[in-house]
């Protein structure tokens, strides 16, 4: 592991950016800022080393705004309805930041938080990183105060692990998700519609115009929303809802969690070989097909980012768990600490 300075936050604090390194080239860069994952460098099918995730070469450009850029949101990722929560039968009012409802934790949401960094050695030698931030009872207006870890590792296969630890001091609801925009032909090599992408789900929630999940579970057979089978984003982008992708629900209703992540979704690119596999144990996946990107921001390699420059797949629980039966439980309770589990694993073929 490497670190260094990645510049200041206009309070004076700075912000460290750390490096995890393998063998075989692959390395993900983190900055406490956000936990933002701000380069994953892996290779091609002839060996090559390219950076497959959206981002910046400077912290002035991340704090000038930027659509959730490699970063953890939370305390709720997705958006919540109304910004209306229950808990245990009581009603709690977050703000709607996005239109009429809730989205990614509120205007400052763990996103554009400080974390702590504390790097760590496995026993198998992987290197990896662990950031930790206390959100207070009352942070965006979400009961109770929260105690995040977040742990980073880069395994010797190019396996880059998401895992998240969230203690409470009250119940109050926590569903966080890791942000990155991927393209497997390189960050900046233009839009990812040759990618081809296939979602493990057979089910899914429809939205409204606004983008609020209706909270019903449909199948996604004969519908835009199937990627059961392996489709090209460029023929699978007429039947999206807005070019904008969907809500996928990874496990039957009322189905327990399973004991090690399974697989969520998977990604080719067939001019590079690379393919990304995503195994989760949570119970949803937001797909978005970066259909916002409008150009008006430029990354690393100096081009800008238009519209589908990265594809993200959130791995998260149901934004309005706490409200409803059968979607997943989102609420964390004292003495109960909730524990969740991803992996991107990169390969060739």
């Amino acid at each position: 592991m490497t670190s260094r300075a990645f510049g200041s936050l206009p309070s004076g604090e700075t912000v460290e950016a750390h490096t995890l390194a393998n063998d075989s080239g692959g390395s993900v860069e983190i900055l406490t800022y956000g936990g933002i994952v701000r380069s994953l460098r892996v290779p091609d099918r002839e060996g090559r080393i390219d950076d497959v995730v959206l981002g910046f070469d400077r912290l002035e450009e991340y704090l000038a705004g930027h659509p959730y850029f490699g970063a953890i949101v939370g305390r709720i990722a997705g958006r919540v309805s109304g910004g209306r929560i229950s808990i245990d039968g009581h009603n709690c009012a977050l703000e709607c930041n996005d239109g009429p409802n809730h989205l990614h934790g509120g205007r400052r949401g763990f996103d554009k938080r400080l974390w702590t960094a504390a790097p760590v050695r496995r026993r198998d030698g992987a290197s990896l990183l662990r950031l930790s931030y206390r959100s207070p009872g009352g942070e965006e207006g979400y009961p109770g105060g929260v105690e995040v870890t977040a742990v980073y590792t880069l395994t010797a296969t190019n396996e880059f692990i998401f895992e998240t630890e969230a203690a409470a001091d009250r119940a109050t609801p926590v569903c966080l998700t890791h942000h990155s925009y991927f393209n497997l032909a390189g960050e900046g090599s233009g839009p990812v519609l040759g990618h081809e992408i296939r979602i493990l789900a057979e089910e899914y929630v429809p939205t409204d115009g606004a983008l609020t999940l209706l909270d019903h579970r449909e199948r996604v057979r004969g519908t835009g929303a199937d990627f059961t089978r392996a489709r090209l984003l460029q023929d699978a982008l007429p039947g999206l809802e807005g070019a904008h992708g969907d809500h996928y629900l990874l496990r039957a209703n009322g189905a327990a969690a399973p004991r090690e992540p399974t697989l969520a979704a998977r990604v080719a690119e067939a001019r590079t070989g690379r393919v990304l596999e995503v195994l989760t144990d949570d119970s949803s996946l937001q797909f978005y097909t970066g259909v916002a990107l409008d150009s008006s921001m430029v990354g690393k390699s100096g081009r800008p980012y238009g519209p589908h420059a990265g594809l993200c797949l959130e791995c998260q629980g149901y934004p309005n768990a706490s409200s409803l039966v059968g979607f997943g439980d989102i609420l964390v309770r004292p003495g109960r600490p909730q524990r969740r589990r991803t992996l991107y694993a990169f390969s060739v073929a």
